[in-house]
């Protein structure tokens, strides 16, 4: 009779709930990354946009143009500081949803620990019936002679 595991079916749930969990976290990481990119981005617009007012301050420009520099370097301050809003945001949503993913991993691995010494034992059961019948066949033929 081959090893069945009696809790096979809660550990199939509990896989599937450590990879729904997982796929979580890291979609929450990818958001983090992209608003990462997006801020380092705005960074250097801000840069380009002060270096491109020093610039033209060197040169007669009319007023609209400086105040246009100033518009965009501080719309891109705004958006900057949202952004770093929603990446406080982000951070703890990772820190929660790490805490699920890992809980839901030693839920896992508790399981798979229970069906690998479950399994181990069945096979060393196995095993020494097999040795037990492989002696009484010894002993018979020994008898016989």
């Amino acid at each position: 009779m081959p090893f069945q595991f009696p809790l096979a079916a809660v550990l199939l749930v509990r896989e599937n709930a450590e990879k729904r969990e997982e796929r979580a976290l890291k979609k929450i990481q990818l958001e983090i990354a992209h608003a990462s990119r997006q801020v380092e981005d705005l960074n250097a617009e801000i840069a380009n946009a002060h270096q491109a007012r020093e610039e033209a301050m060197q040169h007669l420009i009319p007023a609209f143009e400086l105040h246009d520099y100033l518009r965009r370097s501080q719309a891109a301050e705004e958006e900057k500081k949202t952004l770093l809003h929603r990446l406080q945001i982000l951070g703890h949503e990772s820190e929660r949803q790490m805490k699920k993913y890992q809980a839901a991993r030693r839920d896992r691995e508790a399981l798979t620990d229970m069906l690998e010494k479950q399994k181990e034992a069945y096979e060393h059961e196995l095993a020494r019936n097999q040795q037990k019948q492989l002696d009484d066949l010894f002993m018979a033929r020994r008898h016989r002679s």
